[in-house]
């Protein structure tokens, strides 16, 4: 219960808050951070991190599948070894695509 009590607290004080910041104030956050997520550099970084991520959730997925193949209905078997063909680029999907990245 306290922690409900907290949360509508924090809830009423930022909306008192915003309110009284008013919309000037909320273009200027939100050039802000349009200028923040443009900057080069960043936009880099995101791009790094995400292709880090599919790397992993790819090698989680091949693990997982290896582990737990075996004790899985055919047909979800079937299903996991259908997706791996296609993350080794032998399905409709390519494997080297160009999702997420940019021109920068």
């Amino acid at each position: 219960m306290r922690y409900k009590l907290t949360f509508v607290a924090g809830l009423a004080l930022g909306y008192v808050i915003g309110t009284r910041a008013g919309r000037e104030r909320y273009e200027q956050l939100k050039k802000a951070a349009k200028g923040f997520s443009e900057n080069p550099a960043v936009r880099n970084a995101a791009e790094s991190a995400a292709q880090t991520g599919r790397e992993f959730a790819g090698k989680a997925a091949h693990v997982v599948g290896d582990r737990v193949g075996d004790r899985l209905p055919p047909s979800v078997s079937d299903r996991v070894h259908a997706l791996r063909d296609r993350s080794r680029g032998n399905g409709r999907v390519p494997r080297d695509d160009d999702w997420g990245t940019s021109n920068t």
